[in-house]
């Protein structure tokens, strides 16, 4: 495996714990409850944390693909572009469908804080994964990826 491709994976896994324990466990806690967007006691961790993980090995894995198809501009914004585009598919499981299923009022405001969160997390995310992978090598100068 290339390093790139694990230190992305390490990088998305501590970004999220550093953002989304405080956010989800301190700072909005109460919220979360009051809606009804929490409702075990007790998270089961292992299966969040292996969420994250299977999370970031495939934006660690698609991100040079996606590279390939951008052309121009810092590593970081390309980063950053690949990183909302694939967390789409995160933010309709994890707000929309969450939503959707469970009793959640005001909903509006699940969907707004979920929202705002992943924007936060994706962005911090694209920023570094694009910085790890560094220029494509499909960029017109013959700079690669790096090892």
């Amino acid at each position: 495996m290339r390093k790139p491709f694990i230190y992305a994976i390490v990088a998305y896994f501590v970004i999220t714990m550093l953002v989304a324990y405080p956010w989800h466990m301190k700072l909005f806690h109460e919220k979360y409850l009051a809606m009804g967007a929490f409702t075990r006691g007790e998270p089961i961790m292992p299966f969040g944390m292996l969420a994250v993980i299977v999370q970031a090995i495939v934006f660690a894995y698609f991100y040079p693909l996606y590279y390939r198809h951008r052309k121009g501009g810092p590593a970081w914004l390309r980063g950053i572009q690949c990183s909302l585009f694939l967390g789409l598919n995160v933010w309709t499981v994890m707000v929309l469908a969450t939503a959707a299923k469970f009793k959640i009022a005001p909903v509006s405001h699940f969907i707004a804080l979920g929202t705002l969160f992943q924007v936060i997390q994706f962005t911090l995310i694209g920023i570094a994964i694009g910085l790890i992978y560094g220029r494509s090598p499909f960029d017109t100068d013959g700079s690669s990826l790096k090892d």
